[in-house]
């Protein structure tokens, strides 16, 4: 199986203009964007065999990037709403 990067700029692409703004003039979305950006660069070295930790500790990672990415959807969806 192929490893990927799960970027919100390639999981989410319809949404790639509000993102950037919201990274450019939400500085609570882009500390969160920021986090799940290091999540998933960390999630990915573990599962590529470049970093070693326990099962446990990456499956909690993973739970935490997408509790990111659904919290940083929710805002993206409500800055398209509110335009």
């Amino acid at each position: 199986m192929a490893l990927e990067r799960h970027s919100l700029l390639n999981e989410f692409p319809d949404h790639h203009h509000t993102i950037r703004h919201l990274k450019m003039h939400n500085a609570h979305f882009a500390k969160l964007f920021d986090e799940y950006d290091e999540l998933d660069h960390e999630v990915y070295r573990i599962e590529s065999g470049e970093e070693a930790r326990a099962d446990d500790y990456l499956e909690q990672r993973k739970l935490r990037r997408l509790q990111l990415k659904d919290s940083l959807l929710a805002m993206v969806k409500k800055e398209e709403a509110s335009q």
